[in-house]
């Protein structure tokens, strides 16, 4: 199983590079990391161009103009490859050490979603 793992940001230099790193940890399935730079102002362009040009399994779009966060996931979604879809905030809110529990409903029950 494959897990797409879509990162979008909006000006997030101070932190971006800290959740890629704790997503990278993540080794339970095999993963793809999406980051969706929404039009970023800061130095958070580079930081995601740095991280794709690193890490192969990472991906990376960057929006014309700032569309919203929900139309960061939309383009995440448009190029994802994986069996299931994971959102994840560049601020820090959620936290990847919780995917293993996130992912059980789908494993044990055949969920569709979960929040």
């Amino acid at each position: 199983m494959k897990i797409s793992i879509i990162i979008p940001c909006f000006n997030e230099e101070k932190t971006l590079s800290k959740i890629v790193d704790k997503v990278l940890k993540f080794k339970s399935y095999e993963k793809e990391i999406i980051i969706v730079d929404d039009c970023s102002v800061d130095n958070t362009a580079n930081i995601v161009n740095d991280l794709a040009l690193k890490f192969n399994e990472i991906k990376s779009i960057r929006h014309d103009k700032n569309y919203g966060k929900g139309a960061g996931i939309k383009s995440g979604i448009k190029i994802s490859t994986g069996d299931i879809i994971l959102i994840q905030d560049a601020d820090l809110e959620y936290n990847p050490e919780d995917y293993d529990s996130l992912l059980e409903p789908f494993i044990k029950t055949d969920a569709d979603i979960v929040y």
